[in-house]
């Protein structure tokens, strides 16, 4: 693939991998092609991963490196993003930036909905998107900028004007560099003179697996397809590609047409067009949309169908290379494109040896999962598209996990044709995918409407008819049985409504078919400006740009799997257990040692030292030896000369299994067998039993909350290169704590620890999942450099990045509460079920900040928690972001929630808004944990959250629009969150660092945080620049390394800053002090001037630096203790509108407040806080990890696992850093900020249920309903409780075996 080719071959390492299946965007390239007869340049940008190299004759390829860098010239694209704060860890960053470039290239001055489209394919898991559109936004057109939007009255978002409030600009747009059009690359001249004068000639290239064949005219495709009818035709490869990556398909050889013109020719009649099978899908959508403008609307409706599909399919740069005829062909069971042609009596051009012919696409053509009626030797030539008839009608439906670039739960297209001047049906088609092995057409249901009026009466009996003749069995692969039952029901509803709409104009119900708003909105960023006469050299409490954030837009920051490659150096991969409990009777390598390439195979006997690591007092298994205890546990490791190779061996090793009984996979069989890691915690304030007697209600109610994946852009990495003397090894890693890699690593060698230096130059994101799992996989990789006396590089690919390394703890919440009518909760007794997984790992310590934060910023005068971690045989979970308080917090919320819902019969959110005030801590108070704090703050946030989102007249406003708004609803959450910051194990508060003053006066710094997009090397360089009174550009932040500062604590627990900022901090006073005679003797002098006098005095011009941190501590047997440093508060509203027939939903505006005291940087900390609220957002609306009932992970990568993409993005998003806070526990009054806001992301949950709600209380429901999270549009369309939902007959429990497990 070109990926392996730019980073191996021609070492442009820009150009990342991020998921190897061309569904996150972190590879994006810009491919250029020559069109000889349009004499035109075509730009597109492509995933590297998917893109063949022997595909691109003729074409130029775009890196990042190309279009500047910091050595010559950076180009406009890399700037804005930088200057907007829109890289943080900035793995994602390059793509990004190819994305935007090449969207410049086609349209120089793009609208917000261009960016929008062009972005779609890119995930980012940092930054929460926001300052990427802000940065890009400036390339926009004037009447699309923040005047265009109706952002109104206040200065452009184009001249660098702020609106009202705003107390600063984030970034200056007053002297952005130009783009100018004229100054890009130009397209090779000697490839345009290749492809006008040379003749094309076939092609062949033989590889060690594959002959990849390249016709070049239709003839000789033809005979190529008869001698050998097994091989598939790949213009894309966005199908053949991941199959032959994830699945092990082999094709011997494949055949390449994309130099046939016929296949790529378009031809217009007057009864509709005929289009190139070859042709892309943004070419086809191209030509759809011309032939809109310019045919008469009533010959469009079957154009406009496809036009409604085709923006849904993949991202932009999967569109940009996947052809028409692949889509149909390929024939996916929820396929978007299949059920529309289908439906609108489209036909296929077929030739072969035996001539041509037309073949109707319909369900005799779609006959099985993946499976067509083509012989192996047809090749599909072109697809007709008929122009639509006077009173036919087209629609295409959809619903998907998410709104964009997701494949869809169920999707469908329908065309209706009347008698003209009548409401009688004369011809209907309904197909859908995503209910069947194929597309699926529900013929019976036609033939019940057709020839009747089209109206209600018949509409009701046909549903009848309709739910008869799609029946999904329970245990149906994909699961969602329910849910995708009563899509059936509920796109047919919607089309329904279409009709009505076109036909007499419907008013109320109308809301069924208006689409969800989507129009983003320039947001509003408020923080607190430096004080009155800072020197202007003094950074602290402005907003600097990341300091690597250039440097990362132009691929040339360098992360560890960028690293060269050395001499000799191997490559490791591991081999997992397939069986989730069961003894190992035998490993055989023996295979796996003949493959050619393969050194040797690590198992756990391999192992010189420890075997085993032992993090909360449990030890665990390195390598497993005799017994396994989930599916991808890891049991050996396959070395070999390449990646291939050893993926080769790893596929032949056998590991022979006896299987053991009743494996434990959700909490509940965990709880029956007393599965649990100890100890077990709880804690209590009050005396909960006697209140309970004592209250006027009592309410008992559970909710569960689903695990999520990190999905750090960057996956698993390590490089170990042996020094060839005195037992050394040096390590470079992507890790959050290379003080634990170390002492691991030199336990399971045997070694003392001051022979293993261990390197993090930066990581590509972490949120928590690179502590324990990365050091284990890191000795591991060591074992294998020991024993090979050679570099071994273990670069994990996603879907076996997910399987192994675990995910945050899925939690059972059951609680009871006891409360008086007016809303004061007297007591709540709550109960936590983590699961864990098969090893402790952090579990335990999970479960404690679950119980430390399951007041939130409740004063609940009697309270009681109990957690446990359930020992099960799925993946070790692990830490994430928040550390359990995300868990814990969503339980109080949903508790209080639901007495809402008591007291009133019906959810009043002024009634909820009015509980949670009335339940606040509200003076000087003490914690169930008996720590003392003032909540003053908390309630600032809370009453300017209240204030700054206009609360209570978008509150009604909300209420009448669900007045009049029948199938969409509208719901309003505000959530505060009082969040504990820093190590409850007192000694891990502590950090060090080490500064050196070189004789030209340039500043080296070393600490002991790992920068992984959080900032904290930018904020170092800060706080040096204001302790040592020089500009920040004399200052350079080295990697983290244990050679240089020993000894160091995890980059955890939002502490990174306090910690390491006071340690730098105690450093520069230090050495400043030490200057001070100098200062003295020349007052007048320069800073170089001082540190060479210094010098020639025999001043030390080094320093360490030290922070002894906090003393905390948490007593568990006296339920008290002082477990945090501070608090950090928040408060959040959100509004969302919801469509009560899909469940889809979209985020109408986000407002968020914060007390992060004085923040070091306002444009670090924002950023922060978008992309944990972001984060949170989708933990609690859409990310799910779905395990088989053998507790096998089936989501695996981005195509199965959807984390927010930009189109989830609140469509105005606003952040606000509460004014005039003090913090004397941290540096220069700061707070820690990376994890609390993550919880703030519930507001959405807790909107969708209000809207959920409002749905429900139109159909006549009241009173606590279940919401499980996430709320996904599956749980939300099935709480609605809608007549459709209705007429789905609910399985029977334990009749049949579900397609996944109910985890927790």
């Amino acid at each position: 693939m070109l990926l392996s080719y730019l980073r191996d071959r021609l070492r442009l390492t820009g150009t990342k991998y991020g998921c190897g299946g061309g569904g996150c965007g972190a590879c994006t390239v810009m491919v250029s092609r020559y069109q000889p007869g349009t004499k035109t340049i075509l730009h597109y940008s492509a995933n590297a991963c998917l893109l063949p190299v022997c595909q691109l004759q003729g074409a130029a390829v775009t890196t990042v490196e190309g279009i500047g860098s910091t050595k010559t010239r950076v180009h406009p694209v890399q700037e804005r993003i930088a200057r907007a704060h829109g890289s943080q860890c900035g793995f994602c960053t390059p793509g990004m930036v190819m994305s935007m470039y090449t969207l410049l290239r086609n349209t120089p001055q793009p609208t917000m909905e261009d960016i929008r489209e062009a972005l779609g394919g890119n995930l980012c898991r940092c930054t929460g998107y926001r300052p990427i559109v802000d940065g890009f936004r400036t390339f926009c057109q004037e009447s699309n900028c923040c005047q265009g939007n109706g952002n109104g009255t206040a200065g452009c978002c184009l001249d660098g004007e702020s609106p009202p409030e705003k107390s600063g600009n984030l970034f200056d747009q007053g002297d952005l560099l130009p783009l100018d059009p004229t100054q890009e690359l130009i397209f090779p001249p000697e490839l345009i003179l290749m492809a006008q004068t040379e003749p094309q000639m076939s092609q062949r290239f033989i590889g060690e697996n594959i002959v990849w064949i390249s016709p070049v005219s239709l003839d000789e495709l033809i005979q190529l397809k008869a001698d050998h009818p097994q091989a598939p035709l790949v213009i894309g490869n966005t199908n053949i590609g991941p199959d032959i990556k994830f699945k092990g398909a082999l094709h011997p050889i494949i055949i390449s047409p994309t130099r046939v013109q016929e296949l790529f020719a378009v031809t217009r009649t007057a009864q509709g067009v005929y289009i190139g099978a070859g042709c892309s899908l943004s070419v086809v959508k191209a030509l759809l949309e011309g032939l809109v403008q310019e045919l008469p609307e009533e010959k469009t409706e079957i154009y406009r169908a496809l036009l409604q599909q085709l923006g849904n399919v993949g991202g932009q740069q999967i569109r940009n290379v996947a052809s028409i005829g692949g889509n149909i062909v390929s024939a996916y069971p929820n396929s978007d494109l299949n059920p529309v042609l289908a439906a609108g009596s489209c036909k296929l051009s077929v030739v072969s040896k035996g001539g041509r012919k037309e073949i109707l696409l319909n369900k005799d053509f779609l006959v099985g999962f993946g499976k067509t009626s083509l012989k192996p030797d047809e090749i599909v030539l072109s697809v007709f598209i008929p122009v639509s008839r006077k009173w036919e009608f087209m629609g295409a439906l959809r619903q998907a996990p998410r709104k964009e670039n997701a494949l869809a739960t169920v999707t469908s297209g329908i065309r209706v044709m009347f008698t003209e001047g009548s409401s009688v049906v004369k011809e209907l088609s309904i197909c859908y995918g995503g209910v069947g092995p194929c597309t699926v057409s529900a013929s019976r249901t036609c033939a019940a409407i057709i020839g009747r009026p089209w109206n209600e009466q018949t509409l009701s009996e046909a549903y009848t008819v309709l739910l008869d003749e799609i029946s999904l069995s329970p245990s149906h692969p994909g699961g969602k049985v329910d849910f995708r039952r009563s899509l059936t029901l509920s796109l047919l509803f919607k089309f329904n409504l279409q009709i009505l709409h076109k036909l007499w104009e419907m008013v109320r119900t109308g809301s069924g078919i208006r689409p969800l708003p989507n129009q983003l909105q320039p947001g509003i960023q408020v923080f607190q400006p430096v004080v009155n006469g800072q020197s202007v050299d003094d950074q602290v409490g402005r907003p600097v740009m990341h300091h690597s954030a250039i440097s990362q837009a132009t691929g040339e920051a360098v992360y560890c799997d960028d690293i060269p490659k050395t001499d000799g150096e191997l490559h490791l991969v591991l081999v997992t257990s397939t069986r989730p409990h069961a003894k190992i009777r035998g490993i055989d390598v023996t295979e796996a040692l003949q493959v050619p390439g393969v050194v040797d195979v690590i198992t756990s006997k391999d192992i010189p030292g420890k075997k085993f690591r032992t993090f909360t007092g449990v030890d665990e298994e390195l390598l497993a030896e005799n017994e396994v205890s989930c599916v991808g546990q890891m049991v050996c490791a396959v070395i070999a000369d390449t990646r291939e190779q050893a993926k080769r061996g790893a596929a032949v090793v056998k590991i022979h299994y006896e299987d053991l009984p009743e494996p434990v996979f959700t909490v509940e069989e965990a709880m029956e067998k007393k599965s649990y890691f100890q100890p077990q915690r709880t804690i209590e304030r009050g005396n909960v039993t006697q209140a309970f007697e004592e209250v006027d209600q009592v309410y008992e109610g559970e909710i569960r909350l689903g695990g999520q994946e990190h999905f750090y852009m960057e996956t698993q990495s390590m490089v170990v290169v042996p020094s060839g003397e005195d037992r050394e090894l040096r390590v470079y890693l992507s890790c959050q704590h290379p003080t634990y890699a170390q002492e691991s690593i030199a336990e399971t060698l045997g070694i003392p620890s001051n022979r293993v230096s261990c390197h993090v130059k930066r990581v590509g994101g972490a949120f928590g999942g690179k502590v324990t799992k990365t050091s284990a996989i890191a000795c591991i990789t060591s074992v294998a450099a020991w024993r090979s006396g050679r570099a071994v590089r273990c670069v994990l690919e996603r879907g076996e990045d997910m399987l192994i390394t675990g995910a945050r703890h899925p939690v059972l919440g059951r609680y009871k509460v006891g409360f008086m009518n007016d809303g004061k909760i007297i007591a709540a007794d709550l109960h936590y079920y983590a699961n864990s997984g098969n090893t402790a790992d952090e579990s335990v310590l999970v479960v404690e900040k679950v119980l430390l934060h399951l007041d939130n910023a409740y004063n609940v005068p009697n309270l009681r928690g109990h957690s446990v971690a359930c020992k099960t045989n799925l993946p070790s979970n692990t830490a994430f972001r928040g550390f359990g308080v995300p868990q814990s917090m969503l339980v109080t919320e949903n508790m209080i929630n639901d007495v809402a819902m008591k007291l009133e019969g019906g959810l009043d959110m002024l009634t909820l808004h009015q509980i949670r005030e009335i339940n606040m801590y509200k003076e000087v108070s003490l914690t169930h944990y008996k720590f003392q704090f003032d909540p003053k703050n908390l309630l600032r946030c809370w009453d300017e959250c209240k204030e700054k989102s206009d609360y209570d007249s978008r509150r009604q406003a909300a209420g009448e629009f669900n007045q009049k708004n029948r199938w969409k609803k509208r719901g309003l959450a505000v959530i505060p969150i009082k969040y504990g910051i820093a190590f409850s194990e007192g000694f891990l508060n502590q950090a060090a660092s080490l500064v050196h003053i070189y004789k030209d006066g340039s500043v080296l710094v070393s600490h002991g945080g790992t920068e992984m997009g959080q900032g904290i090397h930018t904020k170092m360089q800060q706080v040096a620049s204001r302790e040592l009174h020089i500009p920040t550009s004399f200052i350079h932040i080295t990697e983290t390394s244990t050679s240089a500062v020993p000894n160091t604590c995890p980059s955890a627990a939002s502490f990174g800053t306090d910690a390491n900022g006071m340690a730098v901090k105690n450093a520069c006073e230090t050495l400043y002090r030490r200057l001070e005679p100098v200062r003295k003797q020349n007052p007048t002098g320069t800073w170089e001037s001082w540190v060479k006098k210094a010098f020639l005095q025999k001043i030390s011009l080094s320093a360490t630096g030290y922070y002894r941190g906090h003393d905390l501590y948490m007593d568990w047997e006296k339920q008290e203790g002082q477990p945090y440093a501070y608090f950090t508060y928040g408060a959040c509203c959100s509004e969302v509108e919801v469509d009560c027939l899909s469940g889809d939903y979209r985020t109408v505006r986000t407002d968020i407040v914060t007390d992060i005291g004085r923040s070091i940087n306002p444009s670090v900390d924002i950023g922060q806080i978008e992309g944990s609220f972001i984060q949170g957002l989708g933990l609690y609306t859409m990310e799910e990890l779905q395990f088989s009932p053998s507790g096998v992970l089936l989501t695996r990568g981005p195509s199965q696992y959807k984390i927010p993409a930009i189109c989830d993005i609140p469509l105005q998003f606003n952040v606000y850093l509460l004014s005039d806070s003090d913090n004397p526990h941290a540096i220069y009054s700061s707070k820690g900020i990376g994890e609390p806001v993550l919880f703030l992301g519930s507001s959405v949950f807790f909107a969708i249920k209000d809207a959920v709600a409002a749905a429900r209380a139109e159909a006549g429901m009241d009173g606590p309903f279940t919401l499980d999270s996430p709320a996904t549009p599956e749980r939300t369309c099935l709480a609605c409780n809608t007549d459709f939902t209705q007429k789905i007959p609910p399985s029977r429990p334990g009749s049949f075996k579900p397609w996944a497990l109910n985890i927790p």
